[in-house]
């Protein structure tokens, strides 16, 4: 692959980190896709063993964003209900709120369900304290599995 393929590709991955911070963007795929069509461009042992590392590291994360976080939601009593009511209000503020509308809308779904769920405002308070901390964790899992497939591509391009 030429030098300005390479860039392109890094560029994707940039794109694909931001992603995992600011979900608007799906950051894994785009990561994964970039190293693909890198590897197949540039072809070799090399290229094909950073793409399955690479592939690894973004499929580990992956098991283990959805598995941790939410296991340790599920012990601090955040029910199943308040996410999907936190995603689905995050989804509208996105599009009536511009730029904090996600965070803003998440937060209140998961509120509003475990206020009516628990009827006591500081004990959903503290369930929704307890989503966003999972959330967060959720990101910095998914963002360190992306930040070792991109290391790993940077590597393999320096070598191929």
């Amino acid at each position: 692959m030429s030098g300005a393929g390479e860039v392109v590709a890094g560029l994707v991955m940039l794109v694909g980190l931001l992603g995992i911070i600011v979900p608007i963007l799906p950051g894994v795929i785009l990561i994964f896709g970039a190293i693909a069509v890198w590897a197949f461009m540039t072809g070799g042992v090399t290229a094909w063993t950073v793409f399955a590392v690479s592939t690894v590291a973004l499929v580990l994360s992956g098991v283990v964003k959805y598995t941790w976080p939410g296991r340790k939601m599920k012990d601090a009593g955040v029910a199943n209900r308040s996410l999907v009511l936190g995603a689905v209000l995050g989804i509208v503020g996105f599009f009536v709120i511009p730029v904090v509308g996600l965070f803003v809308g998440f937060v209140l779904g998961v509120y509003l369900s475990e206020l009516q769920r628990l009827r006591i405002g500081r004990q959903a308070w503290q369930s929704t304290v307890h989503a966003l901390k999972g959330v967060g964790l959720s990101m910095l899992i998914e963002l360190f599995g992306a930040l070792v497939a991109v290391g790993v591509w940077v590597i393999g391009a320096i070598i191929t």
